[in-house]
């Protein structure tokens, strides 16, 4: 009986000292977080191009008169290709552009007469119009070979970009506001006719980050050969980019 008890005892004491070592190990033992995981952040591929221009008419004869300020919009999804692991890549996208162009105290004659065939002519205006302008709407496809500063993400530093757009005409249209009997007058003439039926631009860009100023010259005439002057449109502007 006695050796039983001292037995018992003997494995009562032993439990008690495990239970401390385990105990004093855990207060010992250094702690351990699990590592955080960085973000990941995709570098943007100027994905998505908005422009917003000044459109101007080069190369025009003296006999046209624009005035105001030619406005227009360009809107472009581009799919950008890297090329290899260096700072250039090339793009290719689809897209809208539209142009505005204000005649100063003219308007269009529109006429199948002329000594050439179908032509247009600028002549003074013959009624005090408050506003007369063309527009034309293109779908376009633009060609961008990029420098990206930053490869890691283009939202920041510096970039730049040269190209060529082209586009074929979806519209156009002359628009004009008068007033008559106190009563505002607009009146709108729909017609491609006279006008080439395609575009083709060089474009460049360069800027910091989004956003890049931004110009582009028609290596083409506006109006088809014989129907009208030999003008060349340009814009510049601001091109806001991302995604």
């Amino acid at each position: 009986m006695l050796h039983l008890r001292y037995g018992v005892t003997l494995f009562l004491a032993s439990l008690s000292c495990m239970a401390f070592s385990n105990a004093a190990l855990a207060q010992t033992a250094p702690t351990t977080t699990p590592p955080i995981l960085s973000e990941v952040q995709k570098p943007s591929r100027d994905f998505v191009m908005l422009q917003f221009t000044y459109e101007g008419w080069a190369n025009k004869p003296d006999s046209v008169k624009t005035g105001g300020i030619g406005r227009g919009f360009n809107g472009y999804l581009c799919y950008d290709f890297p090329i290899q692991k260096s700072n250039f890549s090339f793009a290719a996208g689809v897209g809208v552009g539209s142009a505005n162009i204000y005649l100063d105290d003219q308007q269009l004659r529109l006429t199948d007469t002329g000594a050439r065939g179908e032509m247009v002519g600028f002549m003074n205006e013959t009624t005090d119009y408050k506003k007369y302008k063309i527009n034309t709407t293109y779908l376009e496809a633009p060609f961008e070979l990029r420098y990206f500063g930053n490869r890691d993400n283009r939202n920041k530093g510096f970039k730049a970009a040269i190209g060529l757009r082209a586009g074929i005409l979806v519209g156009a249209h002359t628009k004009s506001v008068r007033t008559v009997d106190g009563n505002k007058v607009v009146e709108k003439i729909n017609t491609k006719r006279y006008l080439d039926k395609y575009r083709f631009s060089a474009t460049a860009r360069a800027g910091w980050g989004n956003f890049t100023l931004f110009g582009s010259y028609n290596l083409n005439s506006l109006y088809k050969e014989g129907s009208g002057p030999d003008i060349a449109p340009y814009s510049i502007g601001l091109c806001i980019t991302g995604l």
